[in-house]
């Protein structure tokens, strides 16, 4: 029911309704967000920044006595044909895993953000003139491109992956921020910023980045996993980071090994820890898809 509000005005009296505030269930609100996605991947990302709490052994330990030992009491996730116990190293190799994710996603988003905003707002012959050069980048595989660059960096570690991934991976994500810039780039608060002779930086940072940055969450989001798998892809193929250091992909790397041994918690584990970390990430971009979609399309 509304509630009532009278008032008495030369003898006539006026009521006014005001409705009542329907509140929300909490229930409601949850409705539609990624939370068992973002759960599982806060308490994979805990264990990966505890590593050293959650871990039972030594992960660059060998212990030869458990070589290929099956899952049991002391080695909750078996050993490896090393005698690697697999328990610690799946925490201490997402921590590896997951940061080059996390770098790899910053460098991307630093050169795509900033040469689509430059694209944006030059001229016609520039603009067509950097996005032939993003539109070459992108048609070019992404694992061919990383394959080049890296046969000329020398030998690898993670800032050299991540690098590598990030310069290789922006193509897309500058496309469309380009597209964005293009739509509001004559709008009144930039024109006035530039009529105050303020910066291309600071236009960018205070002017164009707050206005499109809900419609590229989804693919600096994506970049996260799309990296941590290029990276997985990379040491799978014997080409990313060096043996003695520890990710889920160079875990993966020991797949033949494991194959011919019938060894499947090698395999098993590692990938599966890799796969719902991807899939958890890949469901929080795409709830910031759909969130962007529905704002646009209320407008």
């Amino acid at each position: 029911m509304a509630e009532i509000n009278s008032f008495k005005l030369v003898g006539t009296e006026y009521k006014t309704y005001v409705p009542c505030v329907k509140k929300i269930p909490f229930c409601k609100k949850l409705k539609g967000k990624p939370i068992i996605s973002a759960i599982i991947l806060a308490v994979i990302i805990f264990g990966c920044v505890f590593a050293e709490k959650v871990g039972n052994h030594n992960p660059t330990e060998f212990y030869l006595q458990n070589l290929n030992t099956a899952p049991n009491s002391e080695f909750y996730f078996g050993t490896d044909s090393l005698g690697r116990d697999i328990f610690s190293m799946i925490w201490y190799g997402g921590r590896v895993s997951i940061a080059i994710g996390l770098m790899s996603m910053v460098i991307i988003s630093v050169i795509g953000i900033t040469y689509g905003c430059i694209s944006g707002v030059s001229g016609e012959k520039v603009d067509a003139i950097m996005m032939r050069t993003a539109e070459i980048g992108n048609s070019i595989p992404s694992i061919l491109l990383v394959i080049l660059i890296m046969s000329v960096m020398g030998e690898e570690n993670i800032f050299k992956i991540s690098f590598v991934i990030g310069i290789s991976g922006w193509f897309a994500l500058a496309r469309i921020v380009r597209s964005e810039v293009r739509q509001i780039r004559n709008s009144d608060y930039v024109l006035s910023a530039k009529t105050m002779g303020v910066g291309f930086f600071s236009i960018m940072i205070f002017h164009l980045i707050p206005n499109f940055v809900s419609s590229i969450m989804f693919v600096i989001v994506s970049s996260i996993s799309s990296s941590i798998a290029m990276e997985s892809t990379l040491s799978f193929l014997g080409l990313g980071l060096p043996v003695d250091v520890i990710s889920w992909g160079s875990m993966l790397s020991l797949a033949n090994k494991a194959l011919l041994l019938n060894t499947w918690w090698v395999i098993i584990i590692p990938g599966l820890f890799l796969m719902v970390t991807l899939n958890c990430i890949t469901n929080i971009g795409s709830f910031f898809r759909k969130e962007t979609n529905r704002k646009h399309s209320n407008l």
